[in-house]
Parts: C-alpha cells; structure tokens; sequence
C-alpha cells in the first residue's frame, strides 16, 4: 500500500478525466451492503458531472499508483438538492453555514489504511477554508434483520462518532433506487449526521 496517494482535484481537465472511473467506483462500492446499490453508469456520469460542476464542489480522490480506488465529495449545503436541503431548512437550520459530504467509497481492499480520515480530514478542511461552520452527511438506514445483511457487516457509526459527528434526530432524507435484489425503485431512508467545524 505504499503507492497510496491521495489529493483533492481542483482542475477542471483532471475532474472531467477522472469521472469514468468515479461512476464505476461508486456502481462497485455501493452495490454492497449497506446501499446494495443496482447502479448504472449513465446515471452515475451524469450525477457527478452534476455535483461536480458548483464551483464550491471538492473531490478527493485516493489512488494506487495511477488508479483510482477511492474517492470523496463535498460541497455547500445551500447548493444541494431540495431532498437534501428539506431536513435542515425545516430546523431552521442556517444552510449556507453547512457544508454537505456526498459520498465517501473506497474498494473494499483498500480499507483499513486510514483513507477514510484522509478523505474526512480533506473535506473538512475544504469546508472551513469555504467558510462553513458545521459538516454533515447521511447514511442508508437498514433494518436489522435485512435478509441481504452480510455476517459480521461493519457498522461505521463508531468511526463517525470518533470523527465528531452524531445522528440529527429526526432529519432523515429519501431516496429512491433500484437494490440488486428488487424489481424496481423503492425509496430508502437516509439519516444525516453532523458536527460542528
């Protein structure tokens, strides 16, 4: 794992040249357990050229040697979605003082190297530098006895905490997709977390 490196792409060119690789990590990462994601590569080109394209956005991205095995996203609450937004906006809560994490994956192979606190302690950093006084992010939340739960399946709610973040009570967030083991779309619960910055 020496070839490990990771750094925040700012460049236009090298975001456009990295989005390939970026859908087909998130299709990879997330179709396993939590997300069990059926994901396709249009949608996911199209999500991130999305994202991507606020001028306040930040993408991490960690590579071994030239490929990318993991990658993170951030940008300004204010410029998310509604269904992003909602939770927050219905507290009162000031949006443009809070910074959204999009997604955080990284293959499977590749955890358990400290990436996960690289790409928190990058995205935390962008947020400050922007001027955001708090962080969040949401998780999918599963029922305990889900039939599709893999044995010894990790929970990351104790790395979240030992990163200062906590579940906002009641600010929860739905999004549809289709999981690999379904016929169609069906929505699914996604809870925030937070901390102050």
């Amino acid at each position: 794992m020496s070839t490990l490196q990771v750094e925040t792409l700012s460049e236009p060119a090298a975001r456009a040249a990295a989005l390939p690789d970026l859908a087909r990590l998130r299709i990879a990462v997330f179709r396993d357990w939590p997300y069990l994601y059926d994901g396709s590569l249009n949608y996911e080109s199209e999500y991130l050229a999305h994202f991507l394209a606020d001028e306040g956005a930040v993408l991490v991205v960690a590579r071994d040697g030239d490929r990318i095995v993991g990658a993170a996203t951030a940008s300004p609450m204010a410029t998310q979605e509604a269904v992003i937004r909602h939770p927050f906006e219905h507290r009162r809560h000031d949006i443009a003082s809070l910074f959204y994490f999009g997604e955080s994956v990284l293959l499977s192979d590749y955890r358990g190297h400290g990436l996960g606190h690289a790409f928190f302690d990058a995205r935390e950093a962008a947020a400050r530098a922007a001027g955001a006084t708090a962080a969040c992010f949401c998780g999918v939340v599963r029922p305990v006895d889900h039939p599709l739960r893999p044995a010894g399946a990790r929970d990351l709610s104790p790395f979240w905490r030992g990163r200062g973040y906590a579940p906002v009570e009641g600010a929860i967030a739905h999004y549809d997709w289709k999981d690999i083991d379904q016929p169609a779309e069906t929505p699914h619960p996604m809870q925030f977390w937070m901390r102050a910055l």
